[in-house]
């Protein structure tokens, strides 16, 4: 059973930095795009950076030049580099792959700035 996990969410402080990662595992043969959106209290879920396979990642306006994505394909892995975090950042963050040919996600971290 394919399942992603993520991990590096908690609170900081506005300026701060956060890394989140996400692990893909189970039966896997392929993994195309990878992505993280994020969730905020009353908002819907928008996409923050994805990753198409063997491609450059693409990034929401409100966070370019202040996230960075990556994956590391040979572990199944994707990360987020949050830097110059901001208290409009909090939200639940979620990580999103295509594997398999199937569309999965993570239960989701949750990421806090405080003013």
């Amino acid at each position: 059973q394919v399942q992603l996990v993520e991990s590096g969410g908690g609170l900081v402080q506005a300026g701060g930095s956060l890394r989140l990662s996400c692990a893909a595992s189970g039966n896997i043969f392929s993994i195309k795009n990878m992505g993280w959106y994020r969730q905020a209290p009353g908002k819907q879920r928008e996409l923050v950076a994805a990753i198409p396979s063997g491609g450059n990642p693409n990034y929401a306006d409100a966070v370019k030049g202040r996230f960075t994505a990556s994956r590391d394909n040979a572990k199944n892995m994707l990360y987020l580099q949050m830097n110059s975090l901001k208290p409009e950042d909090t939200a639940v963050y979620y990580c999103n792959a295509r594997i398999n040919g199937y569309n999965y996600w993570g239960q989701g971290t949750q990421v806090t700035v405080s003013s």
